[in-house]
């Protein structure tokens, strides 16, 4: 069986889709779609902007969001039995599962991404990866710091896990880390705890944008961050992209399912080559790819 994986924030880079819109019309279409939709030119900011441009939230969801949508949309050979999107990507796999429509997708994309933002700017937190320790061992850790919000927010693969919470928070966690076993407690730049209660806010914004939307049932099965479960309810679907904003994507646990339902080659739809490299942590044996 084929499945179809979609990257998250993290993945951009300057330039990202700028060869696919020179070589294709139907690319094109959408590219330009998308700045249409969005009410600014998102396309200059992939193609030309800075890189502190393209780590903007605001700008890095909807970018990283049309351009694996669009390499799903116009690729013949895209016939999945399977998809999964990590984090914003889960976005992704909907709307290329026919999930959303490429329209409903992208403004879902762009009001998570601003909600996020704000809810980033109310209190300062972060998040951190955590190598070479068991899942057990840092929830045991999470667990057992009370005075603080530190909690799981993406399980990568075996010996990888990023941790979010508050800054002191993340600064216990660390020692603690350490002492338990960590090889490494390595402080990630990004804007706020992402998939955890601080980002409660964003949820609730989330959610309104969310019901307003209209969820069909997907061609395929979805594969969804927050229980690692094959979809293909809408009601459930929707309830689990709201809940994710607050829960931690289990990447680990989807990949691991999709291989015992029969998946055999995995083929990332997005910039880079992030989920190619943890899939290989998580399932050496599968056959692994990117368009």
């Amino acid at each position: 069986m084929n499945a179809y994986v979609f990257p998250g924030q993290g993945s951009q880079f300057r330039g990202m889709g700028q060869d696919l819109y020179q070589q294709s019309e139907q690319v094109r279409r959408l590219f330009d779609q998308a700045n249409e939709v969005l009410g600014y030119d998102l396309t200059h900011i992939m193609f030309e902007g800075t890189d502190e441009d393209l780590k903007q939230t605001i700008y890095t969801q909807p970018a990283v969001f049309l351009h694996g949508v669009t390499l799903a949309l116009t690729t013949d050979s895209f016939k999945p039995d399977m998809v999964a999107g990590h984090s914003l990507g889960e976005l992704s796999a909907l709307t290329a599962a026919g999930v959303l429509s490429f329209t409903d997708g992208l403004q879902l994309a762009s009001v998570r991404a601003t909600a996020m933002q704000r809810a980033c700017e109310l209190v300062p937190s972060s998040m951190a990866a955590v190598l070479g320790l068991s899942d057990a061992a840092i929830e045991e850790v999470c667990a057992g710091i009370t005075e603080e919000i530190v909690v799981p927010a993406n399980y990568n693969c075996p010996g990888q896990v990023v941790i979010s919470g508050s800054v002191a928070g993340l600064q216990l966690a660390e020692e603690r880390l350490k002492v338990a076993g960590a090889k490494r407690v390595v402080p990630l730049a990004v804007s706020g705890a992402f998939h955890s209660p601080f980002m409660e806010p964003a949820q609730t914004e989330f959610a309104e944008a969310v019901e307003r939307m209209t969820f069909n049932a997907p061609r395929c099965f979805v594969y969804q961050n927050v229980d690692a479960q094959p979809a293909t309810d809408p009601a459930r679907i929707k309830a689990n992209l709201i809940a994710q904003l607050t829960s931690p994507v289990r990447w680990t646990q989807s990949i691991e399912k999709m291989v015992t339902d029969g998946a055999l080659s995995f083929t990332e739809c997005g910039p880079g080559k992030v989920l190619q490299g943890l899939i290989k942590k998580i399932s050496p044996s599968a056959t692994i790819s990117g368009i």
